[in-house]
């Protein structure tokens, strides 16, 4: 089964994914190696090395993501299970893991809303006013003025939900999909996901 990116569990169902698809390939590579070892014809030699050259480059594509992201891991279903009732009223993405010119950042939760995006980051060592300094200066380039707040606190994270929870029930709301958005919301979604690995 597909988990989309922004969806709860996206991060260990691709670490799954980018696991099995690198060893296939690291098997492919080998087979290949050993296969030419066995002919004796020269061509034959050479076309193999280059099989195998060549496969070394997908294999890469998919192990280097792979290890960068190998010690963030999809936080446990209690917290998945605590923000579900925020989803009624704000945007919640899960699992993304951001990218920047100098920063990692294991998003474990991101709540989108009218005044800005607010995120947990489960990561001890992450400097959050540098990480959002960072994807401040991102979503200026793409003509965004976005107030951004990373949280390492779990606590101070939930307590700024309650605070958006509340704020947000006075805001007239789009009737299909019960979350206050003017197109702005949906757009820096996008633009969190293509950060994200």
């Amino acid at each position: 089964m597909k988990i989309d990116k922004g969806r709860y569990g996206y991060r260990d169902h691709q670490h799954r994914i980018r696991l099995l698809v690198t060893l296939i390939l690291i098997a492919a590579i080998l087979a290949q190696l050993i296969a030419r070892q066995l002919t004796s014809n020269s061509a034959a030699k050479n076309i193999l090395t280059v099989m195998a050259i060549l496969t070394v480059l997908p294999m890469a594509n998919m192990a280097s993501p792979l290890l960068a992201a190998w010690k963030y891991r999809t936080p446990p279903c209690t917290f998945h299970e605590r923000l579900l009732p925020y989803e009624d009223v704000l945007v919640l993405i899960y699992d993304l893991i951001v990218t920047t010119e100098r920063t990692i950042l294991p998003l474990d939760a991101i709540a989108v809303h009218a005044g800005g995006v607010y995120a947990f980051c489960s990561a001890a060592k992450i400097d959050a006013a540098k990480a959002e300094k960072e994807l401040s200066a991102y979503f200026g380039a793409n003509h965004w003025n976005v107030h951004i707040k990373i949280f390492v606190d779990e606590r101070a994270f939930f307590r700024r939900l309650e605070q958006l929870k509340t704020a947000d029930s006075t805001i007239v709301k789009d009737s299909a999909t019960g979350i206050a958005d003017n197109g702005a919301i949906t757009e820096i979604v996008r633009l969190l996901k293509n950060l994200s690995m």
